[in-house]
């Protein structure tokens, strides 16, 4: 699971198995360690709404997905879903839920569970 943050707005990518986690268990999470201090950042499946939501308490980051988006996830060629979550009145926490693409460029992280990417060319 990666995890990007710029101002306002939260990007979780998933692999292959990821996808395939959050569809049977509704549950994925990470945990980074800075020595006595963890952030951690989870993806968890809520049975109502229609929506991306997410929430942040005690150096926790939460998006939640509603478990009608994640039926047949694992299988269709639905890439990922997004939303604009209202958190005050003058400010949007923008919110994109995704498949990991396998890169283009040369890079030398492991991509073996990644899913292809469309934009390949033969």
């Amino acid at each position: 699971m990666k995890l990007r943050i710029k101002g306002n707005s939260v990007r979780i990518r998933l692999s292959k198995s990821e996808v395939a986690t959050i569809c049977n268990t509704g549950y994925l999470q990470e945990q980074t360690n800075f020595g006595n201090n963890k952030f951690t950042y989870a993806l968890e499946r809520k049975n109502n709404g229609d929506t991306l939501t997410a929430s942040y308490a005690d150096n926790k980051i939460t998006m939640y997905i509603p478990e009608a988006l994640t039926r047949n996830w694992a299988e269709n060629d639905v890439v990922g879903f997004d939303a604009s979550l209202q958190v005050d009145d003058h400010t949007t926490l923008y919110l994109l839920l995704e498949k990991d693409f396998i890169c283009l460029d040369e890079t030398t992280e492991d991509q073996s569970d990644n899913y292809e990417n469309p934009n390949k060319t033969c």
